[in-house]
């Protein structure tokens, strides 16, 4: 479940759900490195962006490497401020953890039953919006692993 969590990091690191998030300046600021902000201002972040700055994640910042969240095979988690696609601070995202384990549930089910294949010559495009969706969804192709699963019909074809 490691590795599981660790591809899932990754995949929300290069396609955040919400790609782009805003927050109002309550009260004067300036931030570390000398801007100033003034009560009232909006202060946009890109956290599509942020997920692929080098600067932030080093030379291969554009690869799906899951195994930069593992340390000795455990999972090892990164600074909310590093990996914003939960928010960070008191804003924090409260369904986090809940959020996780319904996509590991997910992943864990469909991969035990099923071998997943991308239709080949399908566009994988995503759309940046208010949240991140796959612009022409995303076609795959499902069988069943080498058994029959609880007495489910065997599935060819495109879903």
């Amino acid at each position: 479940m490691d590795y599981l969590h660790a591809a899932i990091s990754e995949a929300l690191r290069l396609y955040p759900s919400v790609p782009i998030d805003h927050k109002e300046v309550v009260e004067d600021d300036v931030l570390p490195d000398g801007t100033v902000l003034k009560k009232g201002m909006k202060v946009l972040y890109m956290i599509y962006a942020m997920g692929r700055m080098e600067a932030i994640w080093g030379k291969d910042c554009r690869e799906f490497r899951p195994e930069r969240w593992l340390q000795e095979g455990r999972f090892k988690s990164e600074s909310a401020y590093k990996f914003a696609a939960f928010n960070g601070g008191p804003r924090i995202c409260l369904g986090k953890d809940f959020a996780y384990y319904q996509m590991k549930f997910v992943a864990a089910s469909i991969l035990y039953q099923y071998r997943v294949e991308v239709v080949e010559g399908h566009p994988i495009v995503p759309k940046l919006a208010l949240t991140m969706y796959m612009k022409h969804g995303l076609r795959v192709r499902l069988s069943l692993r080498g058994r029959r699963c609880h007495g489910l019909p065997s599935i060819s074809g495109d879903v």
